[in-house]
């Protein structure tokens, strides 16, 4: 069988071994993780220890200098973003990136790829208040109303995985609590989600398993409830 071809045992993505640098700053240092189909895995860490970094790399945004990511068993390392997003994973920055000058609507309809499941009327469903601000402009919409246009947005091209940067970052509890409830859905559906988050709360709630990331490096790896039925280690792992 060819090296190309994913077999149904093997993992939907395998980042393994990366080390990454933002010029001669380097950031990730042997970083491996995978995900199978179906899951929903988190990369948990304070703030600066390269969460972002990771999804960068699999992106191809900050492509890492060693190592190896591969995708339904096809090296994509260096690939550049819109290869990436081609191949079928979608990717939901921390900075949400909206287009501002252009509505609800038309954020959504630029970014529709292909004929797949994702239409506007099923993102609608997702996120009803998208539904009553489809002619308001991006700039305009609250930080919750961005999330949920950025996810949205994703969702349009139609990925097989979906990465969320922060997507809980600066938003209000209740605002909180309805996007978790919404990538709940998502997971629920079978898609597959990469989630790097500082709220630990918020990521145990929806994780299947998690990898703790502390300068760069993999601290733990295992299952979400090995953290959320753990005080102690959870406390040694992530209190800042």
């Amino acid at each position: 069988m060819s090296a190309a071809v994913r077999t149904p045992a093997g993992p939907l993505l395998e980042v393994r071994d990366i080390h990454t640098a933002y010029g001669l700053s380097r950031v990730l240092f042997g970083v491996s993780i995978e995900i199978n189909t179906g899951e929903c895995v988190c990369l948990l860490g304070r703030n600066g220890v390269g969460k972002s970094t990771t999804m960068r790399s699999i992106m191809g945004l900050t492509p890492p200098q060693s190592g190896r990511v591969a995708f339904r068993g096809v090296d994509i390392t260096g690939w550049e973003s819109y290869r990436v997003a081609r191949a079928g994973i979608g990717f939901v920055p921390e900075d949400r990136r909206i287009f501002a000058d252009l509505t609800v609507w038309e954020n959504l309809d630029v970014a529709q790829r292909g004929t797949g499941a994702w239409t506007p009327e099923r993102v609608f469903d997702l996120f009803p208040t998208l539904r009553q601000l489809t002619g308001r402009n991006g700039g305009y919409l609250s930080g919750g109303e961005q999330q949920m246009l950025t996810i949205a947005r994703t969702l349009m091209g139609n990925p097989e995985l979906l990465l969320l940067d922060e997507p809980s970052e600066g938003l209000a509890p209740l605002v909180v609590d309805h996007l978790g409830e919404q990538i709940a859905r998502l997971k629920a559906e079978g898609l597959t989600i990469l989630l790097a988050e500082q709220n630990t709360e918020f990521s145990l709630r929806l994780a299947d398993r998690v990898y703790v990331l502390e300068k760069g490096a993999i601290r733990f790896s295992g299952a979400a409830a090995a953290l959320r039925d753990n005080d102690a280690l959870r406390h040694e792992l992530l209190a800042l």
